[in-house]
């Protein structure tokens, strides 16, 4: 790769210059050095916006995978005590609260999880920890914490009220998300300051452990292990029934028609079924099961071949779809909006392609599509860590700043889409507010924690030093005003709670003043860190 020695970078106070002449060289094309700044800016910044659409378009398909596997159902068999009849039921696997924690935040957070890691492979063997990662996830708890509150206040139809049913396991998942960030700035500036010993990373990693094992407890209301709070009008169905009984009626439709389905036209994906009282899972789970105590083994082979035909057939018919280009040719549609419409298509397509190449999400109940999706959801990550090398080396935007705005925004998208499609669906607020809190701990504990062991194992056992942080005093000062800032979010949901009766909904007058009050605090949040990094407060 070729360098460019005429070009410097101008990065904050207390930021180490890690990005060498050579990375304001090219990206893919040699002529790239030759072009002038303000193209190359142009070209970078396009090319970071296809990433983040490459992030929606696998967004859908990630959510479908994901549906499935909290949608897994077991066989339990009870003696009924009076009748001493044996009782067949099935019952989900997934705890919803675990599922929330583990399943939903993990996977909404990976973006900026699988960024930061990166950034941490890139950095191994240094003494010296890289900031985009940390920034990403920072700004990415600030946009989870207001930008997306701010939408689901709003989602709700006029007049409708959605509150927080289990307040228990809220309480538990707020406390834990303020102490992730509490516990970052100790270890940042008290403990240790400017460098991360290997049991500081390690006890980070640890409390997610904490966290999901405090969660369960409070959910299955253990004694001595968790809050004396009783859950007030859980629903029997955490689905509307309108949409159980339209997820009902998919699930006797002719298997043709189903694989004449284009998924990436559904607008809805149901990934909170777990908390349905339904337990017979979504549409495409079901498949007749193989059950080997069959009398007919042939018969037993007949059914599996028809599966593996069958699933075959729908992923051939995932590439067909993503080379497809529909138009929406109707009355009510103008010719501008066509083209339009056209035109994204054609934008998607080379995204539809490449992400036809997870399996259906009816294998293993979801896993394989689930594991595949987060593998490419990691390699955008690394081009996006490419990316915003050549844009802070180009421009001399600092890369913490890219960090904790562009990137946090771009990467948060599948919170937003998890968090909108709750507070649309469910009839509580749980899930919705959940996703927000549980993704924030899971940003320090995992996509922080991980990261950071990673290099401080590496360091322990080949120089026996610890880990220096970058700009840790930057990112201290970030955690100061995003905590401030967090307590004015929280504290707002609070008095909607006590005045209104409900978190989200509500009159359009007050969900609209509660939406445009937490951007301003994003807006705070956002402006204060990107001058204290760049020196000038």
């Amino acid at each position: 790769m070729e360098s460019h020695p005429n070009h410097t970078v101008a990065l904050g106070p207390g930021v180490a210059n890690i990005y060498s002449h050579d990375r304001c060289s090219y990206l893919i094309f040699h002529f790239e050095a030759k072009l002038g700044e303000g193209i190359r800016t142009f070209l970078y910044f396009a090319a970071l916006a296809y990433c983040f659409i490459g992030l929606s378009a696998i967004t859908a398909r990630f959510f479908k995978s994901m549906e499935s596997v909290v949608s897994h159902t077991r066989r339990v068999e009870r003696v009924d005590p009076i009748t001493n009849a044996k009782v067949i039921k099935h019952e989900k696997v997934w705890n919803y609260a675990i599922a929330d924690i583990s399943l939903l935040a993990f996977g909404t957070s990976f973006p900026q999880i699988s960024l930061a890691t990166i950034d941490a492979l890139r950095h191994l063997g240094s003494l010296e920890a890289g900031g985009l990662g940390p920034g990403t996830l920072v700004g990415s708890a600030a946009f989870d914490l207001f930008p997306i509150h701010a939408i689901c206040v709003v989602v709700p139809k006029a007049g409708e009220l959605k509150k927080i049913s289990d307040v228990g396991v809220w309480l538990i998942e707020l406390f834990w998300s303020f102490w992730a960030y509490i516990w970052l700035y100790i270890i940042l500036e008290v403990s240790s300051p400017n460098v991360i010993t290997l049991w500081e990373s390690l006890f980070t990693v640890l409390q997610y452990a904490l966290l999901l094992i405090n969660a369960y407890a409070q959910d299955k209301r253990l004694p001595y292990l968790s809050l004396p709070i009783e859950r007030s009008e859980r629903p029997e169905e955490w689905v509307p029934p309108e949409s159980l009984r339209k997820h009902d009626n998919n699930v006797h439709e002719d298997a043709a028609k189903m694989l004449q389905t284009n998924e990436d036209n559904s607008r809805i994906v149901d990934i909170f079924s777990i908390h349905s009282g339904n337990e017979a899972g979504p549409a495409h789970q079901q498949f007749p099961s193989i059950n080997i105590t069959d009398s007919s083994l042939e018969h037993h082979k007949d059914k599996y071949v028809f599966e593996e035909s069958r699933l075959l057939k729908i992923w051939k018919q995932q590439f067909v779809d993503a080379l497809t280009v529909e138009d929406t040719k109707s009355r009510k549609s103008n010719m501008y909006l066509r083209i339009v419409t056209i035109i994204w298509q054609l934008i998607l397509a080379p995204w539809r392609l490449l992400f036809a190449f997870v399996p259906p999400y009816h294998i293993a109940h979801g896993w394989i599509a689930f594991i595949c999706s987060l593998t490419f959801i990691s390699g955008i990550a690394y081009v996006l860590t490419k990316v915003t090398d050549k844009i802070s080396c180009v421009t001399g935007i600092n890369p913490y700043v890219i960090a904790f705005t562009a990137l946090a925004g771009g990467t948060s998208w599948p919170d937003l889409v998890a968090s909108k499609i709750a507070a649309e669906r469910q009839l509580t607020a749980d899930s919705a507010i959940a996703n927000i809190t549980c993704s924030n701990s899971v940003n320090i504990y995992v996509g922080i924690g991980v990261p950071w062991l990673i290099n401080t194992v590496y360091n322990f056992f080949a120089y026996n030093k610890p880990l220096r942080i970058q700009n840790a005093h930057g990112l201290s000062f970030s955690l100061l005003i995003f905590f401030s800032t967090s307590v004015g979010c929280i504290g707002v949901l609070v008095l909607r709670r006590f005045t209104l009766g409900a978190e989200l909904g509500g009159p359009r007058v007050w969900a609209w003043l509660t939406c445009v009050y937490l951007m301003l605090l994003w807006l705070v949040f956002v402006v204060l860190s990107s001058l204290k990094v760049s020196g000038i407060i």
